[in-house]
């Protein structure tokens, strides 16, 4: 007979939550976990509930299940369902059908609630402490930020989670990431994402779940939180998590799908409970100080690839990040850069603001506090796309909006976007790009399009500045 686990001893915050999670153990590796949220996108969430439908099943549990339209949608003012994508409109209309037929919560191009679905599960309160959630996409682990075990499927996956509200899953092992002290100015959880992924590799945390704990990240808003989970995955990781505190409660006290009165009570006292024990065994462990910390940005086709700004393009003997020379030779080749390049000395051709990564409120209010009575640079196209229909009201009532086009950014609708051209927009070949979004890879912008990863504060100041440059040497003039 297969046995769970111990539950007795001592246990990471992971680990208790998977465990409260358990339906059966299915062999010594893996077990079947209930699974309590599933949230879908066109791009595979209409398909995924055809095909349940198809083979005469029904959606297990509607109530649990929350689609938007964000990955193949136009940005582009007054939007219709025919996207830039030749095959889009198609699948805009099966989600939206297939949503219709199985009772489940829908955020259409026209509901105030649409955006990218990492950024509006949050703000409804979908996500919530000690939940599992999952979703066909990568950056799932964003919602980690809220304790929850949230991590990204395929859509064959996404379906037996519809028949079934379970999932199979291998039991991932546990790191724990402890970063403390105070961050210098400029610096951003995106750029402590990237200073991690440098530091340990792309495929650094395959396998784990990453607790990040300390200081510096319980000083950390829930908005930034969500950005260094978020990236996670450029790590391997199978998700993050951090311990929620009162910041948590605060953040989705009210929120639509969050519950309310005396369950509310109930609720909020049992998440601060959540937390790993004292003397819970990790499988690996971090220290960082946040005084090591810089603004980031990307030099070549992997977010490993990162460098403080100012710092020269590194040479191939300098680094140890398990790549080869001709990965390493391939990426300054695609990127038209040598080692101990200057990226500062490089003209970009465009900026991007965006992405599941960094396009919440806070991010376009930090990104707006730069443009203001600046113009970008002449020859750069600059873009911001809000990550949430909200998100796009609450800065245009602020005036962002005006901020960012007074300094010559297109301000769009909500959605992906160029985080990658699925909705058939794109950079064109051999721009170099700077670029707040999660991804550097080959043609992710574009065919061809050279990204540089940052944070919005640096994709502002460099659109500015028409080079790559951060917050801090906009301002010192550097």
């Amino acid at each position: 007979m297969i046995q769970s686990p111990d539950q007795t001893g001592p246990r990471t915050l992971a680990q208790k939550i998977w465990d409260e999670h358990v339906v059966v153990p299915v062999n010594e590796e893996s077990e079947l976990l209930a699974i309590d949220r599933l949230l879908l996108h066109e791009r595979t969430g209409g398909v995924a509930l055809k095909s349940l439908r198809e083979k005469g099943r029904d959606v297990m549990a509607p109530s649990m299940v929350f689609a938007t339209m964000d990955h193949i949608v136009d940005t582009f003012p007054n939007r219709t369902d025919d996207t830039l994508m030749p095959t889009g409109k198609a699948f805009l209309q099966t989600l939206r059908d297939e949503a219709v037929r199985s009772g489940i919560t829908l955020f259409d191009l026209d509901d105030p609630r649409q955006g990218i679905v990492h950024v509006v599960s949050p703000e409804q309160g979908i996500v919530m402490p000690g939940a599992t959630l999952v979703c066909p996409d990568s950056h799932t682990c964003t919602q980690g930020a809220f304790g929850a075990l949230a991590w990204g499927i395929g859509s064959t996956e996404a379906e037996h989670v519809l028949a079934t509200a379970t999932l199979r899953v291998k039991r991932p092992q546990n790191m724990r990431i402890t970063i403390d002290g105070t961050l210098s100015n400029g610096v951003t959880a995106k750029d402590i994402a990237l200073y991690i992924i440098r530091k340990l590799g792309a495929a650094g945390a395959k396998g784990h779940i990453i607790e990040f704990s300390g200081d510096t990240v319980r000083a950390l808003d829930m908005e930034a939180r969500m950005t260094l989970c978020n990236m996670a995955t450029e790590l391997s990781a199978f998700t993050a998590i951090i311990a929620p505190d009162h910041k948590v409660l605060t953040y989705l006290k009210g929120r639509p799908f969050a519950p309310d009165g005396a369950l509310w009570e109930q609720a909020s006292a049992y998440w601060l409970t959540l937390k790993s024990d004292d003397d819970a065994v990790f499988d690996a462990s971090y220290q960082l100080q946040a005084s090591e910390i810089n603004p980031m940005v990307s030099w070549g086709n992997s977010p490993q690839h990162a460098i403080a700004i100012g710092e020269k393009v590194p040479e191939f003997e300098t680094l140890d990040l398990g790549d080869g020379r001709a990965t390493y030779d391939r990426a300054l080749e695609y990127m038209g850069l040598e080692a101990t390049s200057d990226l500062g000395q490089l003209p970009i051709d465009g900026a991007f603001i965006g992405s599941c990564t960094n396009s919440r409120i806070s991010d376009l209010r930090r990104a707006a506090a730069i443009l203001k009575g600046r113009t970008v640079a002449p020859g750069v196209r600059a873009i911001c796309v809000p990550g949430s229909t909200q998100v796009k009201l609450e800065a245009e009532a602020e005036g962002l909006d005006k901020v960012f086009r007074d300094a010559g950014f297109e301000w769009r609708e909500s959605g992906c976007s160029m985080c990658f051209f699925a909705g058939g927009e794109s950079f064109g070949p051999g721009e170099r790009v700077i670029s707040s979004t999660n991804r550097n890879f080959e043609s992710r912008q574009g065919f061809k399009t050279r990204t540089h990863i940052a944070s919005p504060e640096t994709v502002a100041a460099s659109a500015i500045a028409g080079r790559i440059v951060s917050s801090v040497g906009l301002e010192n003039g550097a």
